[in-house]
């Protein structure tokens, strides 16, 4: 991209701003060297935008720069969140984690000494701790709010600011908007940062009591629904944490239910540049190549695998036909199988006095919502992001009388909830509860690959499939909007992919039964559906390409998948 002289000024102003007020010696310093350099494409990229704090919080290239995440970035939001919790809070509180990822602890601190030198009683865990858990810490210990500093299951360049209200899930409207508008207003010189020594001095700022994760424990061991059987079965668990904070409380918990588990020695430890993995995603196969290995050495009975700050769940499993290999689950596979398992398990017990609701992405399997249906249950599809489900959940908390009581929220990336005290999705407690899956199957001798052929033959076969483009930098804004423009102008009849479209609902539109987002939802009268939506935390557009099964069943199905997506990757 060429860059003009105007630009050039324009960034080298923003620059040099930008070093009167970075805090941390290393952002200024590769700044200062472009500028030796004149290297402007570099100042450029720096500086030519600013990290937003949109719906999804802040997540961007750890580095020097306003288009980087860094100590200036991180204070100029924490002030912005003070000010916002000052102003509709007498006496507002933070919790605060991070996870194994380059400058997360560091990035947790400077946050929780802006928000003390604000006022803003503190709490800041001593050592990483995944997301659900602070989902539950902010319940546990009533803060107004939370924050924790992840990248997710981005690479090891990129790390994060997530923010969480007094319900424990990601803010939602009106405080992100409120949130973001005292961002926006911030100015440098009213950025406040207090010593730590001082800030811990006079009370403002603690750690998080270590009662806080025994409670997370207990409640997760006491959400069991067949706890003795889990405590009794010789199954086996092979585990990889990929670096990540799942570790210590995924391992405790299943140590004290007795369960035997070998975790892959070289990505038990946390690693910011998660060096045995490209991308520590157990949505990836090659991210759970380890973890499999190990499975096969040991014989385990079930696979897991959890992203650094365990919030998404990978599971392998044995397969039925093919001896020491095993079956890698999609998202949606996994929705499947936990949803199924919950609900039928919950019938047969009979516990139960009211209607257990379900909440999914309307990314996410429609065969979640047909087991939920025939078992007496309601499933909700909601937008990508587990703060609507979360949204969900604290409306029956609202409204005790409804009838409803929350039993499971999923979403095809991988994100799974089990338990209503936490509101995000929780890798954790997901696995733990499909350990016990794990365990009743093998007690009734079927494996989870039998379940889930006698779910679809029961309900019908389905797949789905997510592909995604990437368009980094300024161009790719401009190019990403373009294409969701044009497909916007599609309409009924129009042919796409060589497929007639049957409907198309905008979620940017009126009355769609959803809030307004920028989601096209396309149904072809070959009976696919293909959902398009930008990332709201990467610079893509997702394809989501939903195919069921047709006059040849299953097998026709199946032997034609692969083509078919094919066809769609080449025309999108």
């Amino acid at each position: 991209m060429e860059i003009t002289e105007k630009e050039k000024n324009e960034v080298l102003v923003k620059a040099k701003e930008y070093l009167k007020w970075e805090k941390s010696e290393v952002f200024r310093k590769e700044v200062e060297d472009a500028i030796a350099k004149n290297d402007f494409d570099d100042l450029y990229d720096r500086f030519y935008t600013a990290l937003a704090f949109g719906t999804a919080g802040m997540r961007g290239v750890i580095g020097g720069g306003t288009n980087r995440i860094n100590t200036y970035m991180v204070g100029r939001v924490t002030q912005g969140l003070s000010d916002y919790l000052l102003k509709n809070s007498d006496s507002p509180s933070v919790s605060i984690a991070y996870d194994s990822r380059h400058w997360s602890k560091e990035f947790a601190l400077y946050a929780a000494l802006v928000l003390s030198a604000n006022g803003v009683r503190t709490y800041l865990y001593d050592t990483l701790h995944p997301v659900p858990m602070l989902s539950y810490c902010t319940r546990k210990l009533g803060t107004t709010a939370g924050i924790v500093i992840t990248a997710s299951h981005n690479p090891s360049k990129y790390n994060g600011y997530k923010v969480y209200w007094s319900d424990g899930g990601q803010v939602t409207p009106p405080h992100d908007i409120g949130i973001t508008e005292c961002v926006l207003s911030v100015k440098d010189e009213n950025v406040k940062v207090m010593d730590e020594a001082e800030a811990r001095n006079k009370g403002v700022l603690s750690s998080v009591p270590e009662e806080v994760d025994e409670s997370y424990y207990n409640m997760v061991i006491s959400s069991l629904r067949r706890p003795e059987l889990v405590k009794k079965s010789p199954v086996k668990v092979a585990y990889t944490p990929l670096h990540g904070s799942g570790s210590v409380p995924l391992t405790t918990m299943l140590s004290r239910l007795g369960m035997e588990v070998a975790v892959v020695e070289e990505q038990k430890a946390p690693d910011g540049s998660f060096p045995t993995v490209k991308l520590p995603n157990p949505e990836s196969a090659e991210a759970m190549q380890k973890v499999i290995a190990l499975a096969k050495e040991i014989k385990a009975d079930i696979v897991l695998g959890t992203d650094p700050d365990a919030d998404r769940l990978g599971i392998a499993i044995p397969k039925t036909d093919a001896k020491d290999e095993y079956l890698l689950l999609t998202g949606n596979q996994i929705a499947t199988l936990l949803a199924d398992y919950l609900l039928v398990t919950e019938k047969e017990q009979g516990k139960a006095k009211d209607k257990p609701m379900l909440v999914k992405s309307l990314v996410t399997t429609d065969l979640v919502k047909k087991i939920a249906e025939k078992n007496g249950g309601e499933c909700r599809d909601v937008l990508t992001g587990f703060k609507y489900i979360a949204e969900q959940i604290q409306m029956i908390d609202d409204n005790p009388g409804c009838g409803r009581h929350f039993l499971f929220g999923c979403e095809e990336s991988y994100g799974f909830l089990t338990v209503p005290s936490v509101r995000d999705k929780d890798a954790v407690s997901s696995a733990v509860a499909a350990v016990e899956m794990m365990c009743h199957y093998k007690q009734e001798g079927i494996t989870l690959q039998d379940r889930l052929d006698a779910i679809y033959a029961e309900y019908g076969y389905s797949t789905e499939v997510v592909f995604a483009r990437d368009y980094e930098g300024a161009e790719g804004k401009a190019k990403m909007a373009k294409i969701m423009a044009d497909m916007r102008s599609l309409k009924k009849g129009d042919v796409l992919v060589s497929r007639t479209i049957e409907s198309m609902v905008d979620l940017k539109g009126e009355n769609t039964g959803f809030p307004k987002a920028d989601v096209i939802i396309i149904r072809f009268e070959s009976g696919e559906k293909l959902v398009v939506r930008p990332s709201g935390t990467e610079p893509k557009i997702k394809y989501y390409l939903f195919l069921t099964e047709g006059e040849g069943g299953r097998k026709a199905l199946e032997e034609n998948k692969g083509k078919i997506l094919e066809e769609f990757k080449a025309a999108l």
